[in-house]
């Protein structure tokens, strides 16, 4: 069902339950008042009557018999019926009415308790009243034909108002309705016009305030990060086949050349020894991105594992594959309360890649000393600092050294693919942790790394 469809059926539902609510209210407030109205009637007539029976004349044969005469009735079927102190029937309007129902109430009848019940069709009320000492139970009936005219017409004219109000809360609703989706439909307008060759096309975010400017931001947000990813693949594409063409390129060239030209056994040797190069390069480059395309796999088993360590093997791999180079590391301040010092959660050969990775970096592109410091931020986080005092890295490259087989235009000449920062920056968010690059031209790079602490 469309969300046009069903705000309308809600708010017809909604209003029509309120208005039904309502207009049972005024029938039930309406019937009780009548009923109410009815019953002083009675009441007041009642009285009248045992006044004038009682007080001036007494009950006699041809009083009965006057008093009757002269009764104007102003009630719809009228009944009165007086009993005695001993429950005798001293009194009725007409000798045929039945007084099954007035002597079932009797006792029911108490000072200052009138007693209202129904003797069929009629409505009756039944009163104490005393006399000379002696109490009388008075009964009054009749039947209200104006209050339930009245009340049939407040009927009609409530069902009649529901009707009519039903239409015209559908018609409501299909207008709020539309009202208030007709932002939604502007925007899937301008959505549809969206296309992959036009995500620089954005969506109209209105006031900026309301729910479908809000719907509009996030979306706009999400066209951006959508661009930047296509142009992160774009980039990645051309870089991959930049980096595969040159030593595929080199090897093909190599092996033809040897094959057309080589007549001796050394030089055969020496085309071989090209090819093997160019190969590793390839395998290189390979491996690279697959090692890349796995640390998206946020399933790996993450179990309890000692940074220290981690940075200690590291350090004993780039010190074997720069021996020239020298690395100091330094231990930070240990807060007081942690009891398993330098212990994360994770996978210890993922992070042993990442510091080798940032330490690799640090030992390529300088040859001064490494400074390595690992500590507490606080104690619930972990840091590893790796500065260097190499060629840096400029203002304008800086925010793209994390894109796949990005590398900065002063670090072409040194070997590699672009490959260690994106792997890296994956393997420390996969932890939970961040990763963050300041450098100069000329002056080094730092690379700070954190990672949530589970030792405290």
């Amino acid at each position: 069902m469309l969300i046009r469809n069903k705000l309308i059926l809600r708010f017809t539902l909604l209003v029509l339950v309120i208005q039904l609510c309502l207009s049972g209210f005024i029938y039930y407030f309406y019937a009780n008042s009548r009923q109410q109205r009815f019953a002083n009637r009675l009441q007041g007539k009642a009285m009248m009557t045992t006044r004038l029976l009682l007080r001036e004349q007494g009950i006699n044969e041809d009083f009965e018999r006057n008093f009757r005469r002269r009764d104007l009735l102003t009630i719809a079927q009228e009944q009165v019926s007086i009993f005695g102190p001993d429950g005798r029937l001293l009194y009725s309007s007409a000798d045929s009415l039945n007084q099954a129902a007035n002597a079932a109430q009797l006792r029911r009848v108490q000072r200052g308790q009138p007693v209202t019940f129904r003797d069929g069709a009629l409505e009756a009320i039944g009163m104490y009243f005393e006399f000379n000492g002696q109490p009388y139970r008075v009964f009054a009936a009749g039947l209200d034909e104006f209050g339930h005219q009245q009340l049939e017409k407040l009927l009609l004219i409530l069902l009649v108002g529901n009707v009519g109000g039903l239409v015209l809360i559908v018609l409501a609703g299909w207008y709020f309705a539309d009202e208030a989706l007709r932002p939604i439909a502007r925007v899937v307008q301008q959505v549809e016009k969206i296309t992959a060759s036009r995500l620089s096309n954005h969506v109209d975010e209105g006031n900026g305030t309301d729910e479908i400017a809000q719907l509009a931001i996030t979306f706009n947000r999400m066209l951006t990060r959508v661009g930047q990813a296509f142009e992160m693949q774009k980039s990645f594409l051309s870089h991959a086949s930049h980096e595969l063409r040159t030593p595929l390129a080199t090897l093909q060239g190599t092996l033809e050349t040897s094959l057309a030209y080589d007549q001796t056994l050394p030089e055969a040797k020496q085309s071989q020894e090209t090819a093997v190069e160019e190969l590793k390069k390839v395998i290189d480059l390979t491996n690279g991105l697959l090692a890349l395309a796995k640390a998206d796999d946020a399933t790996f088993p993450r179990e309890p594992v000692q940074l220290d360590e981690c940075l200690e093997r590291a350090l004993q791999a780039t010190a074997a594959a720069y021996p020239a180079h020298k690395l100091q590391l330094e231990y930070g301040t240990t807060p007081e309360e942690i009891e398993d010092l330098f212990l994360v959660a994770g996978n210890g050969q993922l992070l042993t890649t990442a510091l080798v990775n940032l330490l690799d970096n640090a030992c390529k592109y300088s040859a001064g000393p490494v400074q390595v410091l690992l500590g507490y931020d606080t104690p619930k986080q972990l840091s590893v600092t790796i500065a260097d005092a190499g060629i840096g890295i400029a203002d304008e490259d800086l925010p793209r050294v994390f894109e796949p087989l990005y590398r900065a235009g002063n670090g072409k000449s040194r070997p590699g693919y672009g490959i260690g920062l994106a792997l890296t920056k994956k393997i420390i968010e996969l932890h939970g942790g961040s990763i963050v690059l300041t450098s100069a031209l000329g002056m080094g790079t730092t690379a700070t790394l954190t990672l949530p602490a589970t030792g405290a």
